[in-house]
């Protein structure tokens, strides 16, 4: 989502005050940060990162710094109080007003702080976007109504929002028309999505994609990030379309009863296992990952084995795993925790190597395979090389023209990296 709302950040300067991006800080008119404020260490990398740049002010005395995100959400005025050098402080929510605030800046030299919850006037007034990749973001509703105990995302993005259906295809309609091959729809709690049409029909998700999966052009779907909850039937179901990617990402975040209920997460280890096996009959080979909260406050050793365990059942591929990090104004805040570091971080490093294990077991079993790869970009690895990805969300890297970049081309897999894939073009 912060990729996805930087890129509009970009395109409405762009578009609507001329400017263009530079690698060197020192000579920029704007500098903005885009933060998040999901865990502690992002939180206090921002005033680390802006204390670096209050350097160039003394260079540069029009220079405009903004802070961005769910921090700036968070924080507020509190951000100019500790960074007084900080001219504009912006919301999720308000950042197509971004161009307003600076000429509000430029013209006052004042400070200006908006971190309103307009709810979706943004994406009514989002410019369309200028750098096309093949693959492309595009955020389809805002928000989180679930409001689990250690989670600070309704605080800084407010409730769940969903976009007018209408909106949402008309930009993946242009998309798809520049070239985009691959989109990947988002939001907070992306399940959740609820929205009437023009005609007063009533969709939810595994309806938008179904519509997504009709325009001409789009080849591949993707979506981010569920919630267990509201993983069903139809969404379940939609899988049979084989424009979805052989892929999801359901967070489960622990795998004891116990510590969901603690974390407020309205499921149980039970109705996860039995939704990712109705999945598995009609995806068998589907790759699976999730989100994981180690050093949870109440987490027993018990409770982190049935976590371990959880993890030998579902075979989860990848995830996004971390040490519990008390968030502001969240309940899990105030809970006593009483779990050394030391434990936590073993934890950690024990559920990250199993997972890293399973893998490596799925990208060595995928060595054979032909596989069908969206090109991406030239490759990192070497110059005569491109890079894309597979279904389940490897990279690839292989020798191939540049005139692929953007295609779905069928590759054979011939090695297996510990973070991408080696292949060959088989025709």
């Amino acid at each position: 989502m912060n990729e996805y709302d930087s890129s509009k950040m970009l395109d409405l300067m762009r578009l609507e005050r001329g400017m263009e991006l530079t690698d060197d800080p020192s000579i920029a008119d704007l500098i903005l940060l885009n933060t998040c404020s999901i865990r502690e260490k992002p939180q206090e990398k921002v005033f680390s990162q802006l204390g670096r740049w209050k350097e160039y002010k003394k260079i540069n005395p029009n220079l405009v710094i903004g802070v961005g995100g769910c921090v700036a959400s968070q924080e507020g005025t509190n951000i100019i109080n500790r960074a007084p050098y900080v001219d504009l402080v912006f919301g999720p929510q308000t950042l197509h007003r971004l161009p307003t605030m600076y000429d509000q800046v430029i013209n006052s030299r004042d400070s200006v702080v908006d971190i309103s919850f307009p709810k979706i006037e943004k994406f009514t007034v989002l410019p369309k976007t200028q750098e096309i990749k093949p693959s492309a973001f595009v955020s389809i509703m805002e928000g989180c109504s679930k409001f689990c105990s250690f989670c600070v995302v309704p605080y800084t993005r407010g409730l769940e929002v969903s976009r007018m259906p209408e909106g949402i295809l008309d930009e993946i309609k242009d998309l798809a028309d520049r070239g985009v091959k691959e989109v990947n729809l988002l939001g907070q709690n992306v399940n959740a999505y609820r929205a009437k049409d023009l005609s007063g029909r009533k969709l939810k998700l595994a309806d938008l994609i179904e519509q997504v999966a009709d325009i001409k052009g789009i080849e591949r779907i993707r979506f981010t990030t569920s919630h267990p909850l509201q993983f069903t039937d139809d969404l379940i179901t939609i899988f049979e379309n084989p424009k979805l990617a052989n892929y999801l990402h359901l967070p489960v975040q622990s795998g004891s009863n116990k510590i969901l209920k603690l974390m407020e997460r309205k499921h149980k280890v039970d109705l996860y296992i039995e939704r990712i096996n109705k999945l598995r009959k009609l995806r068998p080979d589907i790759s699976i990952s999730s989100d994981f909260i180690v050093g949870f406050p109440g987490e027993t050793d018990h409770d982190f084995q049935e976590t371990l365990d959880l993890i030998d059942i579902i075979g989860f591929d990848q995830s996004f795993s971390f040490i519990f990090s008390p968030r502001p104004n969240t309940p899990a805040a105030n809970m006593e925790d009483n779990i050394s570091y030391k434990i936590k971080l073993n934890r950690l490093n024990q559920l990250q190597s199993k997972i890293n294990n399973n893998a490596r077991h799925i990208s060595q079993n995928m060595v054979g395979s032909d596989q069908i790869v969206l090109v991406e970009k030239k490759s990192k690895k070497a110059k005569n090389q491109l890079a894309g990805r597979t279904e389940n969300n490897r990279w690839v890297n292989f020798d191939g023209d540049e005139s692929l970049i953007g295609q779905l081309i069928k590759l054979r897999i011939t090695e297996a990296l510990p973070n991408s894939l080696r292949a060959r073009c088989i025709n």
